[in-house]
């Protein structure tokens, strides 16, 4: 799969070649569930290390193995083990799971981007009471906390200035390392950790010139996603010296920030960062207790079908999401692939990635006189003349391999041939930003990168390190096209320009990551997108804007895509949403944003994806979001950590004494019955009864009426079909029944292949339109 520097944090999540595969002793981690809140933090201690004392032959032993231990609310523990050792403390009663930790290669999943929601700082009017951030206060004193890369603490996004004292709940720390001391933390930054240890036990010490053993920030992601959720309003900043110019603004600009760094560079890799979840694990249980309100994640695992009971970022979130705290994730970067999306726990809200209603056109102008669209942001143009142009594959070395002969991968263009041209290469293997690394490493004068067919239309732009562009599959087909049919071709790529007229937007990126989930089908995922394609925000001055060691250019403001970049447009919303709202659970805030979310783009069409064709809900959740909207959505579908341990039960997941409290029911619940503001039905044989529960939120007397597009060959039936509401915080339940239609219709319709509809609850007045998705697999 292609791996890119606008990839690489949350999802590029790619598995990591295991390099220890054969060592004796890895690193596992130990989950027991909960704490029972009656022992000291140094007694739970005492009681992971007697776990260790029964498989280690000395104290000292057992005491070296461990890495950390989870005492805050996450009950549990990471230590180096035998796969004996593991396997004896399997069989305690009081394991939940046990399982290795494997490193997770994080996918780096604004000035334009909030404003494209609705969210516009801009235009606002302090006397404005209806805009979400006057009635937010701008996010004042909610508490994000960014598990990711770091921070560069000098970014102006991270500045203080007229912010009132941190919120007394606070008990978070500033802790210091290379290059950062406590002096780096202030009102808006209010706290930064790291861990490490994982990390370290896997490929030893850090590498200290390649990473800050400190919360700074190295690589940049972790600073650009942290800018995105609150960043404070920076005026006249851009990309490379002019791309995307404006005011850049997180989406709640007083948010208050706190750094958790879980991820470092990869040794004698360049773009390229992982994390350790015996890290992550520490990180999320500290962010529990030091009073965050929300956790973004723009980290995913590296396997879509992990048991969530042995996916730390899963385990992590149920234990947050009881302490009231919204956790956010991004969805992965393995689209256009179905059944990829991570992050997939039904206490985690899933982001997928689309566009914005902005592009950085750059033209390719070919000696025939055709023009073709292109996109990029390198600041490198070339003298006003044509050039001679070539396709990659005319100009490779002899050795290159047949297949790879496009790809201009590392090594692979011929000095000779390519000298003076420019160089058609298209995507695939290897980086883009690398791709034009190699034209220049032959002479070529120019770049074009050229889509696969699935990347169909989107454009991905990079700060390429010479004059160059990227274009669409159909259009590098019509450059090829040309070059073959001419005996000196000659093309000309323009200087880029920032377009914001005319742009139909959203559509979903073809990177973002599909489901179907794999681990658990009845839970339509991901939840919602939102822009992850060219998003600008903040950037590690540690770092260069592609990331490769041959870049020396500095910059603090960069441009990346990913469902990473998407992540944290979520992050945002939910810290104003939590200023608005402060008694809401983190299901009401997920509902709130998902049954209000946009299905059409700005040309009021239905949202495409990258090819042109409608997009789906395994692609866009529940729309793409609208933060204005969620502040008023009439009624929301609540559920408490209970209904989570419930559907867990319900899945199959054993736990015998979960916290101490809660057991799994004789008769759990069934899975489709976990009160979720979506609907997903697999392998549909017959009938099949669903029930949810609706809580009003708007007015205190209202009616709402079911209004049902059921999917191809479905048909649905709601009960009761109309729902009264007496005071706010009522309960009103209802029950879909889902039928397959009559053998000829259903025979109409492939089996083992899901199709789509939506149900609406209409108030009487036509003002809350509360939806969710309904996909359905016929058997």
């Amino acid at each position: 799969m292609e791996n890119s520097p606008t990839f690489f944090l949350l999802l590029p999540l790619v598995l990591i070649p295991v390099l220890a595969s054969c060592a004796e002793k890895q690193a596992y981690i130990v989950y027991l569930g909960e704490h029972d809140g009656e022992k000291t933090l140094q007694e739970i201690e005492q009681n992971h290390h007697s776990y260790l004392l029964s498989v280690k032959e000395t104290e000292e032993e057992a005491r070296s193995s461990l890495l950390y231990s989870y005492k805050h609310s996450i009950n549990g523990f990471a230590a180096v083990l035998t796969a004996y050792e593991a396997e004896k403390i399997s069989h305690r009663d009081e394991v939940v799971s046990i399982y290795k930790s494997h490193p997770r290669k994080y996918s780096l999943h604004t000035t334009r981007s909030w404003e494209f929601a609705g969210v516009e700082e801009d235009k606002l009017k302090e006397d404005d009471k209806d805009n979400i951030l006057v009635k937010a206060k701008y996010g004042r004193d909610v508490i994000a906390g960014l598990v990711d890369t770091g921070v560069w603490p000098e970014a102006k996004s991270f500045n203080d200035e007229g912010m009132g004292p941190v919120p007394a709940k606070w008990k978070g720390i500033c802790q210091t390392g290379d290059q950062f001391n406590s002096s780096h933390c202030n009102k808006k930054l209010i706290g930064a950790r790291y861990y490490i240890k994982g990390y370290e036990g896997y490929y030893g010490r850090l590498n200290r010139s390649k990473d800050y053993l400190s919360p700074r920030d190295r690589e940049g992601h972790g600073t650009h996603t942290a800018s995105t959720v609150g960043g404070r309003r920076v005026q006249n900043v851009s990309a490379l010296g002019g791309f995307a110019r404006g005011t850049a603004s997180g989406g709640a600009p007083l948010v208050r920030v706190a750094i958790y760094k879980v991820c470092w560079a990869i040794p004698n890799k360049e773009m390229e960062s992982t994390c350790f979840e015996e890290d992550m694990l520490a990180a999320i249980d500290d962010a529990i207790h030091d009073g965050v309100d929300l956790l973004s994640i723009s980290i995913g695992a590296y396997d879509p079908s992990s048991p969530f009971t042995e996916d730390g970022i899963a385990i992590g979130a149920l234990h947050a999401i009881k302490h009231k705290i919204v956790v956010s994730c991004s969805a992965g970067n393995s689209g256009p692939t179905p059944s990829t999306v991570v992050n997939a726990a039904p206490w985690i809200m899933t982001v997928g990635a689309s566009s914005l209603d902005r592009k950085f056109l750059a033209t390719v102008e070919l000696g025939n006189g055709q023009k073709i669209h292109g996109e990029t942001v390198t600041p490198y143009n070339l003298e006003k003349k044509l050039y001679p142009i070539v396709y990659a594959a005319q100009v490779i070395n002899p050795d290159v391999p047949k297949n790879l002969s496009d790809q201009c991968m590392p090594g692979s263009l011929s000095p000779e041939k390519a000298k003076g041209k420019i160089v058609v290469c298209l995507r695939g293997n290897g980086t883009r930003v690398g791709k034009g690394g190699e034209v220049k490493r032959a002479g070529g004068i120019g770049y074009i990168l050229g889509n696969s067919k699935a990347n169909g239309d989107e454009l991905t732009v990079d700060a390429h390190l010479l004059p160059a562009t990227a274009v669409s599959h159909q259009n590098v087909m019509k450059i090829i096209e040309y070059i073959n049919s001419t005996k000196n071709p000659t093309a000309y790529i323009t200087p880029a320009k920032t377009v914001l007229q005319n742009i139909t937007a959203p559509y979903m990126a073809s990177f973002t990551s599909r489901g179907p989930s794999v681990v658990s089908p009845n839970i339509l995922k991901p939840d919602i997108t939102a822009p992850g394609l060219n998003v600008l925000a903040a950037w590690s001055e540690g770092s260069s804007p592609t990331m490769l060691d041959m870049d020396n250019r500095v910059v603090k403001y960069n441009i990346l895509s990913g469902t990473s970049m998407a992540c944290p447009h979520i992050g945002g919303s939910v810290a104003l949403l939590k200023a608005i709202h402060p008694t809401w659970s983190s299901a009401a805030i997920r509902s709130a944003l998902m049954t209000t979310a946009e299905l059409r783009n700005n040309k009021g069409k239905p949202i495409a994806d990258a090819s042109g064709a409608d997009a789906d809900p395994f692609q866009f959740g529940s729309g793409h979001f609208r933060p204005s909207k969620a502040v008023d959505p009439g009624l929301v579908y609540d559920a408490s950590h209970e209904d989570y341990i419930h559907y867990l039960c319900s899945i199959g997941v054993k736990l015998k004494n979960f916290g101490h409290k809660l057991k799994c029911p004789k008769n759990p619940p069934p899975p489709g019955n976990l009160n979720y503001p979506s609907v997903a039905i697999p392998k549909l044989k017959g009938t099949v009864v669903v029930k949810r529960t609706l809580t009003n939120v708007g007015s205190s007397k209202s009616v709402y009426f079911a209004s049902v597009k059921p999917p191809a060959g479905i048909s649905i039936k709601i009960s009761p079909p109309i729902l009264y509401f007496h005071h706010v915080g009522q309960k009103k339940s209802f029950t879909i029944t889902v039928r397959a239609e009559s053998e000829m219709k259903v025979g109409e319709i492939p089996k083992n292949k899901y199709s789509f509809g939506w149900l609406t609850w209409n108030d009487a007045q036509n003002i809350h339109n509360v939806r969710s998705p309904i996909a359905v697999e016929l058997a």
